[in-house]
């Protein structure tokens, strides 16, 4: 399938780009060697692959849910600017 520029004309309007004639012929070329490219990659005998869901063994690491120390509301507090009734102040935004 050839490309042609009234493609990429085609294509920039549905993007709302707007583009010069230029551009045009530009794009035309280089779309144009893209979708050759894919259509080399079309052409690979992947029948004994399989489908990958992510190119890494991507596993979830949970630590488990335990109690551990935390800080007390005073050590919290201790480096807050301003705290305010136990609490941090923070500027008003309405």
């Amino acid at each position: 399938m050839a490309l042609s520029e009234k493609d990429v004309q085609y294509v920039a309007k549905l993007a709302r780009l707007e583009v010069t004639d230029q551009e045009v012929a530009k794009y035309t070329q280089q779309l144009a060697n893209i979708l050759e490219y894919v259509e080399q990659l079309s052409k690979l005998d992947t029948a004994n692959v399989e489908p990958l869901t992510h190119p890494l063994d991507v596993k979830n690491v949970f630590r488990a849910d335990e109690l551990r120390p935390c800080l007390t509301q005073a050590e919290v507090l201790s480096n807050a600017p301003e705290p305010q009734s136990g609490h941090f102040k923070v500027p008003k935004i309405m």
